[in-house]
């Protein structure tokens, strides 16, 4: 079965590649290359002993997803993870994350729209909640007002998909991630983020191997066991996992709704210090880092209820926290090396 994954050398994307493979899948992947390398691709080979076609195109064109879909008319399932994602690069450029987020999905699900019936993975995030009122965050929660134009088109982007599947033959389901940290356990594909990273563990590793001076950890006066803020933290490899999973439960056409939506955590919130010693312990040394006022923004706490991936989609997460940070910091040396 021919499976097209879009954002395929990405961090998520390439270890969902991955997975995919080893499933036995045949997986075309669309990139265009804007946050990532083509050298992903060698990884992914080394891991699989296969490498996935490839085609560096742009969604944002419409007649280049069109042909796509005339060359590839066999394409059994999309995954869609091709997206911006800077929270804060989007609050200063909102148009660029509505016509990159929101034009390519219009244009991917005008093509499945034409077939007899389409399978459609999309990649959301807990980011829908806002700051939800109770701990932790079930699927059943409210979706809030988006905190950032980057939130809003994931907000927007499940509603375009729920409307099209009312009327279409494609049947969906929107996965909305917590916070994907580590690496492939084989060092061959990991997070590359260009740069000043927007996310912690790797902010956290580049300043183990010195490229950076020191992590500032934005507040400790949070109501929280040690005062920083909480979050989730899933292994990439266990959510590539969940996507595989996902995308058999509607090829098998087991899903009980045109439309199912499943948070992706451990079920387990860790504070920035309780990631920070994880890291001194699988690193063997000290961080430096220094508490600053808090970030505007931020909020106290987001874990997830995990009840329903486990118990409806069959999934669950099985590497941890320390795992997480092992693998991310010798991704790090390598590729610092």
């Amino acid at each position: 079965m021919k499976i097209l994954v879009t954002g395929g050398l990405g961090f998520i994307g390439s270890h969902t590649v991955v997975e995919l493979q080893n499933e036995g899948f045949e997986v075309v992947v669309i990139d265009n290359l804007s946050n990532s390398s083509e050298d992903v691709l060698k990884g992914i080979e080394a891991i699989t002993g296969k490498k996935p076609l490839f085609e560096k195109l742009d969604l944002r064109e419409k007649s280049v997803v069109q042909d796509f879909f005339k060359r590839h008319s066999d394409v059994n399932g999309v995954i869609h993870f091709a997206a911006s994602k800077a929270v804060g690069e989007s609050v200063g450029n909102p148009l660029l994350y509505y016509e990159n987020n929101i034009n390519s999905l219009v244009y991917l699900l005008q093509e499945l729209e034409k077939k007899e019936s389409a399978n459609f993975i999309f990649s959301s995030s807990c980011t829908v909640y806002g700051q939800a009122e109770t701990m932790p965050i079930n699927e059943n929660s409210a979706v809030q007002t988006a905190m950032s134009p980057y939130g809003n088109t994931k907000q927007i982007g499940e509603e375009i998909i729920t409307d099209v599947a009312k009327v279409s033959g494609i049947n969906a389901i929107l996965l909305r991630y917590f916070n994907p940290i580590g690496a492939h356990p084989s060092v061959e594909i990991g997070e590359l983020p260009i740069g000043v990273p927007q996310n912690l563990v790797p902010f956290i590793t580049q300043t183990g191997i010195g490229l950076r001076k020191e992590l500032l950890v934005y507040g400790n006066d949070y109501p929280t066991s040690d005062g920083t803020c909480i979050r989730d933290y899933i292994h990439v490899v266990d959510l590539a996992k969940a996507h595989v999973i996902a995308l058999q439960r509607l090829l098998n056409k087991k899903n009980e709704e045109k439309v199912e939506t499943f948070n992706l955590g451990t079920g387990v919130g860790s504070t920035v210090l309780e990631v920070i010693h994880a890291f001194e312990k699988a690193s063997g040394q000290k961080l430096a880092y220094r508490i600053v006022d808090r970030r505007e923004g931020d909020i106290t706490s987001a874990y997830a209820n995990t009840d329903k991936a486990n118990n409806v989609l069959g999934w669950k997460t099985q590497l941890t926290l320390e795992e997480a940070m092992e693998s991310a910091w010798k991704w790090e040396q390598k590729i610092r090396s």
